[in-house]
């Protein structure tokens, strides 16, 4: 993995080199050496992406790859530590002698990069011109090769077993509770069939709530219940901090006297049965409790009356198929790749995510009979006794396959726990804030057609697709995969898990500590003396300064929290010595207040905490110069301050691309004076803003303020670049949406309640043409008017509570993509409208557009409506 430290490398020196860069100033006196020394390091990088294509001396390459390794985290330490010191020193004196230390590094290690460009060279001279058997597997895109493959997790094959456990779930008696498990190695889709029937439309039909939870060897039985629970009810602070016995009782009665289907998926142990199996109420109704497991003793223990499915192996047949399925899609073959591809099957010996990883591998790959033989012949290579063995060589194989720049990404999901569903948002925020991505278009876009490629190649699973199906909201990895992960980047010192179950400290030289919780119950989880036995290790480790070269936290970059309690006082965390850290990643982890020690981490790029109090954003968040990404979850910190917003304060921020500002009427009035809304419009990178005043009592001001002039900036004064606008109690008029139909880029618009005022909405002529998605909500609006060329491409529209309006403009028959009409407590006469734009599109002959109509927001939740996230 050198080529994930040099690029690291590189993306730092090209934040350092953006023009727009608030580090600019701090080494301006530097920037021909720092300019020098990036044309070195980029092409060593380019050599390493390169030298994936060629034949080499396998030996030397290694002991080079080692040295490239070395000498970048060498260098990347040297440059954040002189920018770190410029940045705290105190005068002009300090900060020029931090300048000087900092060039006497950057001329030293030109030496030492000097020589390693030396020792390219001399490879790059032995390559000889044959490509290498990885060369073409390595490197063709997707798009050379295949259209995008939408790798969902459909299963081919299995036809039987699916039968039987439809039959299973409908028929039988229809009283008694039945528990089916589903047993089999890994790797032999388990999951993926308790899936698909999960989701079968009859199923769906005949249970009143469906649930599933993911149990993997290291359980928590609070965890459980709350992924139990998250499929039947909305999961806030005050659920999640109830006790694992309070939560268990909810379950029951959201269960008591309903027709349920529970899935417990990747069972490991009776006793992890014995701790849930009491929360599901026997009312004799037919519902069904589905698990999956590998071991069979614990199948027999669990079923009712003997009820087990055993997956076998496919047969050669069912291999072909699922291998053809994920290697050519639906492209056409040679017979000659059909002979060989049917070889590469058989070897896979029956078990289905060793046949669709390499099928993935192969689908990357110019279809030629040399590159086709190369694989088989390796696969043939990798057969063992041991199932789980072979299923992780073979992983193995296709992780050597992968580019450089995909293996990085690939082995980052090793941080987060088994079985975790990802945020696909986080996931690539966290790519960026790594550095793993080129600083060139749009990142967030290329870190998309990261992970779809890691999709394509079976080694990634799609969770959840949002409503539309375009984009993947959540994502896996197979809990092989995650095996591979963790050895892979273990092995090369990149990731240190910390958990009760573990003593050892990390190496000198890791990056990335992620700190787990590993107990099977939540007993004393919510006392601070845990999470302090827990990292007692690394808080001594934390109060070590890590200008010492044999500190173990000396190339720490990101540290994670998967497990932590509520932190009375923040002083409990440690951090003022984790001078070169750009990841905090703590979002398990509850603050009663802002930790101030955080504002001392200069090279912060990444951080999200949460709390349950209500405190301010404190000022000294500016002098983040680096952060890209700041997350605080809670119930009231949502966004940051309006009187944060000085032009001075805006200035540090021209890169960030998505905000949210909230204050209450009193914060937007008093502190007009201090703020400078105005200049929201210089924000040019930024795609999503959310205005919010809150309106409600605010202690015993609230009476004064309600009256008060609000300071919001008016619609001329937001970006125009603008992808996404969320307005709530800005009272703008309904005038002023008029400028906002104008920009070129919008795509979704959510009114929320005061967001506008007047009774009358009339759009000028040609507005909105990107307009996809529309939100109105408590608004007193009563009249709305539009021609036919309002809203072209509108797809998806919202009205909630607006108890005056009467009609949709009828005009909006005419527009073609238009796809959902939601309406949630509107009135009959607003309900009429919308059919009669359907009916309307029906005589025209187009598709009409599907009219939806709730009286209760919990009904509108449970039909998919994703009209209210950001």
């Amino acid at each position: 993995m050198a080529y994930a430290s040099i690029a690291s490398l590189v993306r730092t020196m090209e934040l350092l080199l953006t023009s727009d860069s608030p580090m600019l100033s701090l080494t301006f006196d530097l920037k021909e050496e720092i300019i020098e020394l990036y044309k070195k390091v980029s092409s060593i990088e380019a050599f390493l992406k390169n030298s994936e294509k060629q034949i080499h001396n396998h030996m030397a390459m290694t002991e080079l790859e080692a040295r490239i390794k070395g000498f970048a985290n060498v260098v990347e330490d040297k440059i954040e530590f002189g920018l770190r010191e410029a940045m705290i020193a105190e005068d002009e004196m300090q900060r020029g002698k931090a300048h000087e230390e900092l060039r006497e590094s950057l001329q030293r290690v030109a030496k030492d990069i000097d020589r390693v460009q030396k020792e390219s060279k001399k490879i790059q001279q032995h390559k000889g011109s044959q490509a290498s058997t990885l060369s073409l597997l390595r490197d063709t895109s997707s798009s050379e090769i295949l259209p995008n493959l939408d790798v969902s997790n459909n299963m081919v094959g299995r036809d039987k077993e699916k039968k039987r456990m439809l039959e299973e779930l409908r028929g039988g008696s229809k009283d008694e509770l039945k528990v089916i498990p589903i047993v089999g190695m890994g790797g032999i889709g388990k999951t993926t069939l308790a899936k698909q029937v999960f989701n079968h439309p009859s199923i769906q039909s005949r249970f009143d709530i469906r649930a599933w939870a993911t149990i993997s060897k290291e359980y928590n039985v609070k965890e459980i219940l709350l992924s139990l629970l998250q499929s039947i009810i909305n999961i806030d602070d005050k659920v999640y901090s109830r006790d694992e016995a309070e939560l268990a009782d909810l379950l029951q009665k959201k269960l008591k006297c309903r027709r349920y289907l529970i899935v417990i998926d990747d069972i490991w142990s009776y006793k992890a049965w014995d701790d849930t199996r009491q929360c599901f109420p026997i009312d004799n109704n037919g519902s069904r409790i589905l698990l999956t497991t590998r071991h069979t003793e614990v199948a027999i223990y669990a079923s009712s009356s003997n009820l087990l499915l055993k997956m076998s192996l496919m047969n050669s047949d069912e291999s072909w198929n699922l291998f053809k399925s994920k290697a050519f899609a639906n492209e056409s073959f040679t017979p000659e790749l059909e002979t060989i591809g049917e070889k590469i099957a058989n070897k896979c010996q029956g078990l289905p995510l060793t046949i669709v990883v390499v099928a993935g591998l192969l689908s990357k790959s110019k279809r030629t009979k040399e590159e086709w033989e190369n694989v088989a012949e390796n696969i043939k290579s990798f057969v063992t006794k041991d199932p789980d063995e072979q299923c992780l060589r073979v992983l193995g194989l296709s992780y050597s396959y992968l580019p450089n720049d995909l293996k990085a990404c690939l082995l980052y999901f090793g941080i987060f726990p088994e079985d975790s569903e990802i945020s696909v948002k986080r996931l690539l925020r966290l790519w960026i804030a790594e550095g793993f991505l080129k600083l060139e278009g749009d990142l967030e876009e290329e870190a998309k057609n990261r992970l779809q490629d890691l999709v394509d190649r079976c080694l990634v699973l799609v969770s959840k697709r949002s409503a539309d199906g375009r984009k993947i909201k959540t994502c896996r990895i197979h809990d092989l995969v995650h095996e591979l992960c963790l050895r892979e980047a273990q092995s090369q010192n990149f990731l240190f898990i910390r958990n009760d179950k573990t003593e050892s400290a990390p190496r000198v030289g890791c990056q990335w500590i992620s700190i787990q919780k590993s107990q099977q119950t939540d007993v004393e989880f919510q006392d601070e003396h845990w999470f302090r036995s827990l990292t007692h290790k690394l808080c001594w480790l934390i109060r070590t300064p890590t200008d010492d070269d044999k500190s173990p936290l000396r190339r720490i970059r990101s540290i994670f929290l998967f497990a932590a309690p509520s932190l009375s006082n923040n002083s409990n965390l440690k951090l003022g010595h984790l001078n070169l850290i750009r990841i905090l990643d703590l979002s398990s982890m509850y603050f009663s207040s802002f930790p101030l020690q955080i504002l001392s981490l200069f090279l912060l790029r990444y951080l999200s905490f949460s709390t349950r109090n209500s405190f301010g954003i404190p000022r000294g968040l500016c002098r983040l110069l680096n952060l890209q990404t700041f997350i605080v979850r809670g119930p009231s910190v949502s966004g940051l301050i309006p009187y944060c917003f000085t032009k001075k304060i805006l200035s540090r921020f021209q890169n960030i691309k998505k905000l949210c500002i909230r204050g209450h009427v009193y914060d937007y009035g008093v502190h007009k004076e201090d703020m400078d809304l105005h200049h929201l419009v210089d924000l040019h990178q930024l795609e999503t803003l959310s205005v919010k005043v809150d309106r409600y009592q605010v202690s015993h001001w609230s009476s004064r303020f309600h009256k008060s002039p609000v300071y919001v900036p008016s619609a001329i004064h937001f970006p125009i670049k603008l992808k996404k606008l969320k307005l709530v109690g800005t009272r703008l008029s309904w005038e002023e949406l008029n400028i906002i139909g104008q920009w070129p880029n919008l795509e979704v618009l959510k009114l929320k309640p005061n967001a506008c005022r007047g009774l009358e909405w009339r759009p000028i002529e040609g507005r909105f043409p990107q307009l996809k998605f529309l939100l109105i909500e408590g608004t007193n609006l009563k009249c709305w008017k539009a021609t036919n060329d309002h809203f072209p491409a509108l797809e998806h529209l919202v009205i909630r509570h607006c108890f005056h309006l009467e009609e949709i403009p009828i005009e909006f028959a005419d527009i073609y993509s238009l796809q959902l009409i939601e309406l949630q407590n509107c009135t009959a006469k607003l309900l009429a409208s919308a059919v009669l734009i359907q009916e309307e599109q029906e005589s025209l002959g187009s598709k009409a557009v599907d009219v939806r109509s709730y009286n209760d927001p919990a009904e509108c939740e449970l039909n998919g409506s994703d009209s209210d996230s950001d």
